[in-house]
């Protein structure tokens, strides 16, 4: 069964039936949420703008930036020529909306539904629950159009979208939940969102400034990328709720998962990327090959350090380095350096 299961909707029923993650506590942020939602009504992309849809691609028309696609550039791919190269690309947007459709419908929207009628365990300001059910409206229609747009990306390419049912990232989070202690289930959940929210804002700075790609991609892109600033400040302003509620035993338990969490979303979906190839002619061994070699373990190690620095001083800001054993676990991820 994978994680997030809509069904359970006690999830964060831990301590005496109560529906609290720590009886009694309340964040010292308690009255300093600041919303970013004032002019919602006029300004969201689901109120605001229209549904992008694609024109003529033309000829060579590249669908994603090959510098951000490392299997694009491999030799055993340039030497297929152009068309192979530019069919990877049109497989490393699919994934791109793919991953999009999953992290909204599975990760997101279930913990702002829960925050939306106080049922996420917190002492929460009342707009923070209010600005909630706007981001569970945003995030469905993030994912809506991004669906809406890999199935256009489909038919006018005439590339078949052949991806995993499911993106890498909720099979890994299946797994963390699967290995976590009985009363952290339900707060990894809640995590995971804080570092989704806070890392997918630096995924879309650059697609929208790319005059290569199609105009409706840039476009739906740029719209998903102003909604999104506003949920990484609403997340990074949660994660100042969620630490201080948890008691001192459950930070130090759930600490050292949080690197963890971190990788699950912005390691590279090597299992995608070798479908994408697949479907472009390449046998398994050559797969297996350019997957290897086009992802170096410390380059990949590099980029998501560098990626996740935001989100990390966020965690630092709220004292979750100061457990040791936590700061052993980033510090073994390569996400910190030793001070």
């Amino acid at each position: 069964m994978p994680l997030f299961n809509a069904a359970r909707l006690d999830m964060v029923r831990y301590q005496n039936g109560q529906n609290q993650l720590h009886t009694g506590v309340k964040s010292v942020a308690a009255d300093s949420y600041r919303s970013r939602f004032g002019r919602w009504e006029e300004r969201a992309s689901v109120r605001a703008k229209p549904q992008r849809v694609l024109e003529g691609g033309g000829e060579h028309c590249l669908y994603f930036p090959p510098e951000f696609v490392p299997v694009a550039t491999h030799p055993l791919v340039a030497e297929r020529g152009q068309e192979c190269v530019e069919r990877i690309l049109v497989h490393r947007l699919f994934h791109y909306l793919h991953f999009t459709v999953d992290l909204e419908q599975v990760a997101v929207i279930p913990i702002s539904s829960q925050i939306s009628r106080g049922r996420a365990g917190l002492h929460l300001p009342e707009r923070m629950k209010e600005d909630a059910f706007k981001i569970s409206t945003d995030e469905a229609w993030h994912a809506q159009f991004t669906y809406d747009m890999l199935k256009q990306v489909e038919r006018q390419t005439g590339v078949p979208a052949h991806m995993p049912e499911l993106p890498q990232f909720i099979e890994r989070l299946d797994r963390v939940h699967r290995h976590m202690d009985p009363d952290l289930r339900g707060i990894d959940e809640l995590i995971f969102a804080v570092v989704s929210e806070t890392l997918i804002s630096n995924m879309l700075a650059d697609l929208p400034r790319d005059e290569r790609l199609p105009k409706a991609v840039r476009e739906l892109v740029a719209d998903h990328a102003e909604d999104e600033g506003k949920h990484h400040a609403y997340f990074s302003s949660l994660l100042e709720y969620v630490w201080p509620a948890l008691s001192r035993d459950q930070q130090r338990r759930i600490g050292p998962w949080i690197p963890e969490l971190i990788f699950s979303f912005l390691e590279p979906d090597y299992r995608a990327m070798s479908y994408g190839l697949h479907e472009s002619g390449f046998r398994a061994s050559e797969i297996d090959q350019i997957v290897h070699e086009s992802y170096p373990r410390e380059v990949v190690a590099e980029t998501i350090r560098e990626a996740a620095l935001a989100t990390i001083h966020y965690f630092r800001g709220v004292g979750v380095l100061d457990d040791p054993a936590t700061r052993d676990a980033f510090l073994a991820a390569g996400l910190i350096d030793q001070v």
